[in-house]
Parts: C-alpha cells; structure tokens; sequence
C-alpha cells in the first residue's frame, strides 16, 4: 500500500530533549512540527540514564550516610538494604518506559508525533515507513547515542549490560564487573558497591575519569577504596567470555577477572540509523559524530543537529540548550550556541563537576595561565559535613583577567560549578570574583580563599 505524503514547516528526527527544546520555542507560533521517534518519546535519559541512575545513586548515597551516621551521630545503625525496593523505585521514575506522557506533552506544544525509524533521505524529506514528510523550513536531527561496545574478542557472545541493563535491573548481582571508568561506569561501580555487589573496575587508561582532570580520578580513587571497589588501571581488555563461575574478562597482561555481571561503559556512539547524510549533504567528523557549525548547529543548509549527536557533549542540559536555539532560529530569532561554559557533572559520592577548560588544555592554548587548587575537606562546612572531602581547582586566563576553566569535587559540588560556569561565561573580572561575598560556613565559601590567589 503506497504511503502518504505530509508537509511541516520543520520534521526533527528522534523525539528527545532536542526536539523538546525545540518544540517548547515553536509553540503557538503556528509553525507546524512533526517529530519522528523508533523507540521512548522523551529519549535516553528518562529511561535508562540521568533519572534511574541518580534514583539509583540517591538509594545508594541514603545508605552511605546511615553509615557516616555511626561516626557523627550515632552508636548504633544498622539495616538490610532491600533492593527489590530500590529497583522498584528506580523503574518508577523511568515510568516503566511508558513514554505517554512525554508523548502528550509533545502534541501540547503543537507537535505531531510519527512512530517508527525516521530515515534521512534528500535535503528536505524523512521517510516514516511508507509516509514521506516533507520539511518546508528546516530538519532537525536530534537521535542522541547509543552504549559504545568495544571489539573484544568473544563479547558479542557475553550476555553483558549496558547502561538500559544496569539501571532498570530488578536484580542484584552478587559481583559486577565495569568496563570503564567514565560517568556511567563510575556512577554505577559505586551504586551497586553500596548495594553489596563486589565490584571491580576496569580501565584501559592509567586514571580514572580519564576525560576530567587527573585530580578528579585521585579523589575518586580515594571514595573507591573506602567503598571496597577493587581498581584495575592501564588494563587493556582483550576477551570475554561465559563460564559456569561468570563471565571472565581476560586482559592483554595476561590478567582476568570473574564477575556474576559485566557492565560495559566505555563511552557513547552516534545514532545514525537510517540517516542517509550523503543525500542530505551531511558530513561527520573523523569520530562519526555530525559536524555542525559549532554557532549556529547547521549541519547542511537547512538541516540542524543537536545534542549528544554532535560530538559536543553528551548532557540533556546542553540538548535542551540546543534544541532551544535551534528552535529560536526557525521561528527567524537571532540565536547562536555558545560551548564556552558547559557544565558537566558526575554524581558519584563525592560529586564531580567541572566547567570550561582544563588545566592542560589551557596551557596548550594561552599564555599566562595561573592554577589554583585547595582541599575543600579542610574549609569549615567540610569539617562540619565530614567526609567525603574533596579539591577545588580554578583555570585562569591571566592575560584577559578571566576564569577559564574549574574543576569541584565534593558534596553539592553540582550545586556549586553553576556560580563558576556564570563567571566563565559572563567573562566576569577576577577583581570582581574576588570581590564576591559567599554565605558563612557554605561549601562555596571556600572560594573566598582562591580567588584572591587569582587577582594580582
């Protein structure tokens, strides 16, 4: 049966924060939307990512206090972690992947929603099964990534998780093994740690979190070790397999580990099924990501991308960002992108957030830049809170007088880097930092000692 033909003033592929960005700008403008979605409306986050995994992280980080509890406030605590309850909870606030509210609140703001694999197939028409919808103003490409599966010799035989596994599982395992030491393997190695599974991590680097700056990995080593989290560094994984003990995971050292699970976490891959970006006149960078104007995120002549897609950054914060711009600029807004201050933290316990750029790659790319690091553990709300301790580390520009990049971890460290992503996004003057009154004990007020360093 032929399909039919549909005409909208703008079609996004892949119906997550991207295109709900982008819907919220349209919205009563009275230009038409159509939004094309194969699996969740809402995308990866509210399923198997940011909200079941903090679900977990938050269970996990209840149990660590009644713990701290014995040092500051008690003489006696005990419990049984019930983790049938917790699973429970977590596959609650994944909705048990029902995506019908997401889905109307789409068709609130004006959207028409089409199921199934949007395929890209000429500058301005997506194919929707047999349906062709004809984009009038602008397509907008917003399909997210997928868990990177390394080639390992034997895995594609391993009945390993990902992160859609490991976050929806009603099942504690009694030993877990993590592939990876990024976000999601660090965030997971420590929740189900506190769960009571043995944990072991493996990374193929020589620190943890290799992709922030080394303090972070040290500090993270440090809550790894207090929570029993066995750490294997610079372990290249060569094969996997299943045993009658559990899969086992041999290293190119000669090395192997046996665990009940295997938690692959090794990064993000681009969606791109069914995108035919040659027809589109669509290119991709050398890592497969679509390259995109890094202002105004076109990608071809009237085709946008946004989100993890991009190779920017993989954060629904900064998909929501773009979707918004993208969304400005097709209601005919001036409206540019701005990556100079992107926020990203890791919510292990002690949290991890960092902000524009590290100190390395600020050495390679300015001259005059001053570094300043203070143990937050020792600032008065550290020596109220107790452990976990923590590091503060500012990145200055000292030619232009400006913040350039920073680094916190420790409690509500979160909280703490919007203040610092502000500074380095406003380009406020290091006087004016300095200047800056912080509420007495806050942790932010640690930042009264730093910045001074800062001001000449």
């Amino acid at each position: 049966m032929a399909g039919h033909h549909r005409e909208f003033d703008v079609v996004c592929i892949g119906a997550g924060t991207v295109s709900e960005g982008v819907a919220h700008e349209l919205k009563d403008t009275g230009i038409s939307l159509a939004i094309v979605e194969r699996e969740l409306v809402g995308g990866e986050c509210p399923y198997w990512g940011c909200i079941p995994s903090k679900t977990l992280l938050r269970s996990a980080e209840v149990i660590a206090e009644a713990g701290r509890a014995r040092d500051l406030a008690a003489s006696r605590v005990e419990w049984d972690v019930d983790f049938a309850k917790i699973a429970e909870r977590a596959n609650w606030m994944a909705r048990y992947e029902d995506d019908t509210k997401a889905a109307q609140a789409l068709r609130d703001d004006g959207a028409t929603i089409f199921r199934g694999e949007g395929r890209l197939t000429g500058p301005t028409t997506v194919m929707v099964g047999d349906d062709v919808l004809t984009a009038r103003s602008g397509i907008v490409i917003g399909t997210g990534t997928s868990a990177a599966v390394p080639r390992i010799e034997g895995l594609d035989g391993v009945d390993y998780w990902t992160n859609r596994e490991a976050t929806l599982t009603r099942e504690l395992p009694r030993s877990l093994l993590v592939l990876g030491s990024g976000p999601i393997g660090a965030e997971l190695a420590q929740a189900f740690a506190r769960f009571g599974t043995d944990v072991r991590v493996v990374e193929a680097l020589d620190r943890l979190m290799p992709a922030e700056e080394p303090e972070a990995g040290a500090e993270l080593a440090k809550a790894f070790k207090s929570d029993g989290i066995a750490v294997s560094l610079s372990a290249k994984a060569v094969a996997a397999e299943r045993t009658e003990d559990g899969i086992v995971l041999r290293l190119e050292s000669g090395e192997s580990f046996t665990g009940e699970r295997l938690l692959v976490a090794v990064g993000r891959r681009p969606k791109l099924n069914g995108l035919d970006l040659a027809a589109a006149g669509i290119s991709t960078t050398e890592r497969g990501w679509i390259k995109v104007d890094d202002h105004s995120l076109l990608a071809a002549p009237g085709i946008w991308a946004g989100g993890d897609i991009t190779g920017i950054g993989a954060f629904t914060h900064l998909s929501w960002y773009h979707g918004k711009v993208i969304g400005r600029q097709l209601r005919g807004r001036p409206a540019l992108a701005d990556h100079r201050a992107i926020p990203r933290v890791t919510f292990t316990d002690p949290e991890i957030a960092s902000v524009g750029m590290s100190e390395a790659n600020a050495r390679k790319q300015l001259t005059g830049v001053r570094v300043v690091i203070a143990d937050s553990g020792n600032g008065t709300r550290g020596y109220i809170n107790g452990p976990p301790g923590g590091v503060i580390k500012l990145v200055a520009d000292m030619q232009r007088n400006v913040l350039v990049g920073a680094l916190v971890v420790g409690p509500r460290a979160g909280e703490m880097i919007a203040e610092l992503t502000l500074a380095i996004r406003a380009e406020i003057p290091l006087p004016v930092l300095e200047d800056t009154l912080h509420a007495f004990p806050t942790f932010s007020r640690d930042l009264d000692g730093l910045f001074p360093q800062l001001v000449d």
